[in-house]
């Protein structure tokens, strides 16, 4: 059984940041030209130099295993805003944020995050019909139903 390098590197990752529970690993991709991203985020978020910390530690592992033969280009970063959220805990971070829930079928549902657990999410939306005065209305997302959601910012 071979092990892909993006496995690898959430090993690794998750290795350095073992010690340091406000931190989480959100993913891993190894994009087509070489770019390896990894993305790791954290309850309060995450500086620059945690990120470099990362990238010195995974770098080195992977240049002592030799375990990647071609040319690659390897980045530590947070999600940004616009990467939609891939976890509960990204999720749970969020609460009392607005979001933009897209589901399965296609359906975008907007409104603010009120509760996340394991199996689903509550948000509150205000919806408008016609001539009528919006309403307020909580609604309850199963994780299955949901394609992506993506934090809204507001500029006020």
């Amino acid at each position: 059984m071979t092990t892909s390098i993006e496995d690898r590197v959430k090993v690794l990752v998750e290795a350095k940041i073992a010690d340091r529970e406000d931190l989480f690993l959100v993913g891993v991709k190894m994009h087509p030209g070489g770019r390896l991203e990894v993305l790791v985020d954290g309850d309060e978020g995450i500086g620059i130099q945690e990120c470099a910390e990362i990238s010195r530690y995974v770098g080195f592992q992977l240049e002592e295993e030799d375990a990647i033969d071609h040319a690659y280009r390897l980045e530590v970063s947070s999600p940004g805003i616009d990467t939609p959220l891939a976890s509960i805990r990204q999720y749970k971070k969020n609460t009392g944020r607005n979001v933009q829930v897209v589901l399965n079928d296609g359906t975008i549902k907007e409104g603010t995050l009120l509760e996340v657990t394991d199996e689903h999410i509550t948000i509150r939306e205000k919806i408008k019909e016609k001539g009528k005065k919006a309403v307020e209305h909580q609604s309850t997302i199963p994780f299955g139903s949901i394609k992506t959601t993506k934090v809204l910012i507001s500029f006020k």
